[in-house]
């Protein structure tokens, strides 16, 4: 079982039109409501995968009960904590003549720290009949802060797999208690820690920190350029195919997906690499969010360059005889 765990989810209300007319009236826009949040977005993704997993968040108000309906209809197993926060939604408005997309997220909720608390101990008993953790996107409060941190220092004790991809204020706190596993955007980083990374170098010594951290796998990915991934010391840059952007939103999560599956199935960390790219690619080329199928997903797994750089990794084929 995979947990994935989603402290600020988004209920995202999605409203496309051929082309959008500013400061007039737009009619007729074909409607759709998703249960979104980083999260919630590996669930659905690792579900068209076949993999089990069940994912853990909070909800409250009028927006939460419809969230939840969403989550039942999208077939995602969930838990969830009820909050006196109303849970907040989002505004995703396509353009497809000009190929434009633009958001607009209401506030984060406030999280009451008796909340953040039933939070942490549910997840503290998920955690141990869980065989991956995967803790997505952004903390809403200060009193939620604490939670990531304290979620990977539970599985470091119960000796289960953490996956990362957050980022913000406890970015460094969720750093130094040494997941398994990290993702992030490029410039989330940056934004986070108040670090440049402008040169290949500078990325390596930065997955070097991370290394030095406990985290043994560690990716940076940057849309459309190339991206820079750890194993353990190793380092090693991705390249992918470059695609006509629909709309990125979610491509991130779409890696981690990768990353995970990858894990999951005992695949090569070549191979493991090539499914995140080749998902996070596939994603953008859509309009839908980490709705990547097994089948789209060839159109651009054997395009997905893995480069060794540095010192090179000896290969054992434990190919069975």
């Amino acid at each position: 079982m995979i947990l994935t765990v989603t402290l600020n989810p988004l209920l995202e209300k999605k409203l496309t039109y051929n082309e959008v007319s500013f400061n007039k009236v737009n009619r007729n826009g074909f409607s759709e409501t998703f249960p979104g949040g980083k999260g919630i977005n590996v669930s659905r993704q690792l579900n068209l995968f076949g993999l089990e997993n069940i994912a853990l968040t909070f909800l409250g108000g009028t927006t939460g009960k419809i969230y939840k309906d969403l989550l039942n209809k999208s077939k995602i197993n969930n838990v969830y904590i009820s909050t006196d926060s109303e849970t907040r939604a989002g505004y995703v408005i396509i353009d497809k003549t000009n190929k434009a997309v633009t958001s607009f997220f209401e506030p984060d909720p406030e999280i009451t720290p008796q909340e953040a608390e039933s939070l942490l101990t549910k997840a503290d008993k998920m955690i141990q009949t869980a065989e991956i953790v995967v803790l997505s996107g952004s903390s809403p409060s200060i009193n939620t802060d604490y939670i990531f941190p304290e979620l990977i220092s539970l599985c470091n004790k119960y000796d289960k797999v953490s996956f990362c991809d957050t980022y913000g204020r406890h970015l460094q706190n969720c750093i130094d208690a040494s997941p398994s596993m990290m993702h992030n955007n490029l410039h989330e980083i940056e934004n986070s820690l108040n670090k440049e990374l402008k040169t290949d170098d500078d990325k390596f010594s930065f997955l070097d920190y991370l290394y030095s951290k406990g985290i043994k796998r560690a990716a940076l990915t940057n849309g459309n350029e190339p991206g820079f991934i750890s194993n353990f010391d190793f380092h090693f840059k991705v390249t992918s195919p470059k695609v006509e952007e629909l709309d990125a939103t979610g491509s991130g999560d779409a890696f981690t997906s990768g990353l995970v599956y990858g894990y999951h199935n005992n695949l090569s960390f070549e191979e493991t690499v090539q499914y995140a790219a080749a998902m996070g690619a596939t994603n953008a080329a859509s309009y839908e969010t980490c709705n990547v199928s097994p089948e789209e997903l060839q159109k651009y797994l054997t395009q997905i360059s893995v480069e060794p750089i540095g010192k090179k990794m000896k290969i054992v084929d434990v190919t069975p005889r």
